[in-house]
Parts: C-alpha cells; structure tokens; sequence
C-alpha cells in the first residue's frame, strides 16, 4: 500500500475516533515512515526534522492567546459583547434574528477580510471570536455553522481572488508552478479558471446553512468559567485596547510576524496598565494554555508531513495515479482531483501541495488535450481540496482555537467533518465540472 495513503488513513481513522490530534498524527507517521520503508529510526528523523516547521505558527498562536486575555482584560470585547447582549434581549420575543445574522454576517465578512483586504489570516479568531460566545451560546447557534462560516472566509478568497494571500496561492504558486511544467498561461485569467470551483465553495456553505438551522443548547456555565462575562471596563481602557489591536496589526503586516505583532501589542496593554504588571506572568500563562492544544497539533503536523515527504511515496502516488487513466478526461479529471485531496488532507496545506502536483499532472492533462485553462483549473482545484476538512490545516484549527475555549466544541466532528462534508465534496464536483467545460 501507498504510504501516503496508509498515514493519512490511519491518521483520520483514529481522529474520527475521539483519540486526540497530536496522537493520530504521530501514529500515522510512523504507520506512513513505516510503510514506505524508512525505518523506525529515519521515520523518527524525518518527523523530528520536521517539528520545526510548526514551531513559528505555534508561538504566533501562544502569544495571540496573550493578547486576547489581554484584550478580555481591557473590556473591549466585552462591550461589543454586552451591546450584542442588550440587542438580544430586546428582541427576545423574535429569538434576536437580526443579531444572530448580524454576528454571523460580522464574522463571514472579517475571515474574508482577513485574506486581502488586512491579510492577517487565522489571528483575528482568538481575538474576536471567544468573547461572542456568550452570545452565541445564547441565541442556541450551532456553532458547527460558524465553523463554516469562518472556513468558507479562509480559503474562499485565496483560490479565486488573485489579491494578498491570494496573489501568493494563484499567481505566484499555481500559475508560476503551471508555467514552470510547459504550459503557457499567457492571456489565462486565473479568476475565471477558479470561477466554477468558487461557486462549489458557496453551494457548500448555502447548505451548511440549511445542515445547521436548527437550534443547539451548549452550558453557559462553562462559558463563564473561561470567559469573564462582567468585565468592568471604562473609555480609558476601550481606547488602550483599540490602539493595541491597531498597532498588532499594523507590525504584522509590516513586519510578516505575528510574533512580534502579538508582542508589540501585548506590551502596551501592560505599559498602559491596562494589564497590571504584577499580572502579567499569570495572564501571559493563561493566554498560551488556551492556545496549547492547536499549537502542538501544528507541530505535530509539520512533522506528519515531513515523514511522508521523506518517504518520497506522494510522488509515487500522483504518478501511479496516473497509470488508471487510460486517456480518458472525465477519469483523469476525477482521480487527480481526488489525489489532491488526499494529499493536502495529509500536508494540511494548499499552498505546499500545488508544486508537488503540478510536476506530474500538468504534462498528464496536456497528454489528455485539456485546455491551459483547465489545467490551471485542475491543478488549483486540487491543491485547495482538503484544505478544509482537514484535521491539520489552519483553516479548521482556527476557527476550533476561538470556538473550544470552553470544551464546548470538538476539533473533528464539530470542525472537521462539517468543513469536509460541506465543502470538499461540493469542490470535488464543480471542480470536475469545470475541468470538463473549459
């Protein structure tokens, strides 16, 4: 058997059996090193060659956990909180409609957001997001929908709108990498050719719409045992806030690091005293371990994906897929979109999963007489599937760091499955559309 495909397997085997992540992850390393003939001892090498990978997301995660204790120091999402809160209850005799859709509108708008317009991708979620929950759990949302929402925001805007992280994945990845194996993509709009894949993405959210209507009762208690749902805050310490999450911001996107954004702003609530400085160590503590879980599961991954790239056997597996194709286009299309999903599930990213296809299935659709626009289509198409859906990809991680801060919301079937369902399958079929049509 493939390598890539035993470690991946066992890795959701095990996931979608409530053993932890990181456990998974590892076990399916060593089952994929293993497997494709490395070795106890260079199965172990190659995953811990690889930890480093994750290392600078995880710390970037633990300091964001920092500065959104911070943050809930200062009040300031609280007041947004309480404001949502008094809107509910004037509309209780209606189950506040309007501020259930205003939330969720305020949160599909931000994840886009967060891939162009302020390209700051997963960071706002820790800070956003577990000071809402209060009012979420008490309009009964589901929060599998947010989940849905939220993902559909970060991959959505990267795999057809060629602007920031988009630019990265569709110009100077997927287009370059399509260029590179022989094809010229002169005169190829890349927004055209991810146009039909697009609307696969917002089928798969309009039905997550109607999968999670119904109503879900979570514990409030338990929301307030994590989340101080009565912080006392004044104008002083608003205007701290505001100019903290200005100045984070600005130095990431100046800078490229979350780590030194996160930081800068943590540092002015305590310079403020905002944040006492007596305090600082316990909050600093209590901010990374809300985030602990989704850095290590990041670390894990990048070793997961270390081992089987070291196997050299997702090389194998594009190109043995390529043997079952028998010049057919509508089989070609199918089994090399279905490839990329297995691999990106397994790398957990879009973004590193295009180089690796493009090299085999670039001069496989040109062998097939697939259009150059196709072939941009084809190979995007099946770099982005998986991302969602994904137990090791930031765009199901993030919006479980914000959703699980109270042990509410689990990773897999409440993140995991939802994303996977609603949106690779929906991707899978209008990619194949397209790859067929252009």
């Amino acid at each position: 058997m493939n390598a890539v495909i035993a470690a991946v397997g066992i890795m959701l085997v095990l996931s979608l059996s409530r053993v932890h992540v990181v456990i998974a992850l590892i076990v399916g390393a060593l089952v994929g090193g293993l497997t494709g003939g490395l070795g106890i001892e260079a199965t172990l090498k190659a995953f811990n060659s690889g930890l480093g990978g994750g290392a600078t997301v995880a710390l970037s995660y633990a300091l964001l956990g920092a500065f959104a204790v911070a943050i809930a120091k200062s009040g300031m999402a609280h007041a947004l909180a309480d404001k949502a809160l008094a809107m509910v209850d004037r509309q209780h005799a209606n189950g506040g409609g309007q501020v259930k859709w205003l939330l969720i509108g305020l949160l599909w708008v931000v994840a886009i957001a967060s891939q162009n317009i302020l390209p700051i991708h997963i960071a706002f979620i820790p800070l956003l997001v577990p000071p809402l929950l209060y009012v979420l759990t008490r309009l009964q949302l589901d929060r599998r929908l947010i989940a849905c929402v939220m993902t559909f925001g970060l991959i959505t805007p990267y795999m057809f709108l060629p602007v920031g992280f988009g630019n990265i994945f569709l110009n100077e990845i997927l287009l370059a990498n399509v260029a590179r194996s022989g094809v010229d993509i002169s005169g190829i709009n890349v927004t055209h050719a991810m146009g039909i894949p697009a609307l696969g993405m917002v089928a798969g959210l309009l039905i997550a719409f109607v999968s999670y209507r119904k109503k879900r009762v979570y514990d409030l208690e338990k929301i307030e045992q994590v989340e101080q749902v009565a912080v006392q805050y004044n104008p002083l310490s608003l205007m701290v806030a505001g100019v903290a999450i200005a100045v984070a911001f600005i130095i990431q996107l100046l800078l490229d690091s979350m780590i030194i954004g996160a930081l800068a702003g943590f540092l002015i609530f305590s310079v403020s005293g905002i944040v006492k400085w007596r305090d600082t160590d316990d909050l600093f503590t209590e901010g990374m371990k809300m985030m602990a879980m989704i850095g290590f599961i990041m670390i894990a991954a990048s070793g997961f994906a270390e081992v089987m790239k070291a196997t050299g056997e997702v090389q194998t597996l594009v190109e043995s897929s390529a043997a079952y194709i028998d010049h057919s286009k509508g089989i070609g299309a199918l089994l090399m979109l279905l490839v990329g999903l297995l691999v990106t599930m397994g790398i957990g990213s879009s973004f590193s999963t295009v180089p690796i296809l493009a090299a085999i299935f670039v001069p496989l659709c040109v062998q097939l007489g697939f259009s150059p626009i196709a072939i941009v289509c084809i190979v995007g198409t099946a770099g982005a599937l998986g991302d969602a859906g994904s137990p090791a990809s930031d765009s199901t991680l993030g919006p479980t760091s914000g959703l699980n801060i109270d042990g509410q919301h689990h990773h897999i079937w409440d993140t995991v499955v939802p994303t996977f369902l609603h949106y690779n399958l929906p991707l899978l079929a209008f990619g194949w559309v397209a790859a067929m049509v252009l």
